[in-house]
């Protein structure tokens, strides 16, 4: 095969791409792992070699020319086929050793992995772990992890993903707090009780009023979406906190509240992972170590 392309390099082409998607060079560079002057004189290579003009600044942002915009979608293709190939030659990799990605909920991170991780290094020492520590969704085609423990199940074809179990989330406080309330039941719930949210909109609000509970804003004056912190403000009688069942024995100073209503939510915990990494054995040795271990936490049918 003759070329007859211009002398390319990628590096140059991906820091035009992440530029333009960023919309700043201090971002990019960041986003990158970069320092600003060596993006820009990326940036600034990839427009001399091209003899074109890709962005303007318009104040403290960059603004794609229409030549830019015209070859943003080609960019946009280039670094979805090296996603691909990344992942392709992740799969043929046939080696044991090497590194594996999870990605994980906090909760997850500090009371169920640790001991897990421990165990599969003693039993596999030539797999290094790390854990991507966040309660939001991992991309798993843009390698932010190789494996994924989520709570909804992937829509995406080309992810693998193993349902190991379902997961009740109750409320829980101390007894402290509960003793300013003579008789806590479903109709004391909308002027008295405080919950610590994971935020202020109305997603949890509006999945317990389906339930038939009445909470407005003013029954969540207190909010983090850390929730560890969750944690230590529960544990000061400042209200009560959604907490998954299987990781409360820990924290015996905390109750359960509302029983008789049956779990606040119930959630699918599923293992996902990128099908070109099931033929990777490093990853799948993980994948199916984490799917053993984690499967008697959670409930089954």
């Amino acid at each position: 095969m003759k070329w007859t392309s211009i002398n390319f390099d990628w590096n140059h082409t991906r820091a035009f791409l992440v530029t333009a998607e960023e919309g700043t060079l201090s971002a990019a560079a960041k986003a990158l792992g970069l320092t600003q002057p060596t993006l820009s004189r990326q940036v600034a290579a990839l427009e001399s070699q091209l003899q074109l003009t890709l962005f303007e600044r318009i104040g403290q942002r960059l603004v794609l020319t229409q030549s830019g915009l015209e070859l943003l979608e080609h960019a946009k293709a280039m670094a979805h086929g090296a996603q691909l190939f990344s992942l392709a030659a992740s799969g043929h990799s046939q080696q044991l050793e090497g590194s594996v990605v999870i990605s994980a909920s906090q909760l997850d991170a500090v009371y169920r992995l640790p001991k897990i991780i421990a165990q599969l290094r003693h039993e596999e020492p030539g797999i290094d772990i790390e854990v991507v520590v966040t309660n939001e969704t991992s991309d798993l085609k843009r390698r932010e992890a190789d494996i994924a423990i989520r709570n909804f199940r992937p829509e995406q074809p080309d992810l693998i993903a193993k349902k190991i179990g379902t997961e009740n989330i109750w409320l829980y406080a101390t007894a402290d707090y509960l003793k300013q309330f003579s008789a806590l039941s479903q109709s004391t719930i909308t002027d008295d009780i405080q919950i610590i949210g994971f935020e202020r909109n109305h997603a949890i609000s509006d999945l317990l009023n389906q339930k038939g509970w009445q909470l407005e804003s003013h029954n969540f004056k207190v909010v983090t979406s850390f929730q560890m912190m969750q944690l230590e403000l529960c544990k000061e009688h400042l209200g009560m906190m959604f907490f998954p069942q299987g990781l409360i024995d820990d924290h015996t100073q905390l109750v359960r509240v509302f029983e008789d209503l049956g779990p606040a939510m119930q959630l699918p915990v599923w293992l996902v992972c990128h099908q070109e990494l099931r033929t990777n054995p490093r990853i799948k040795r993980v994948f199916d170590y984490l799917a053993s271990k984690l499967e008697p936490s959670f409930e089954h049918g």
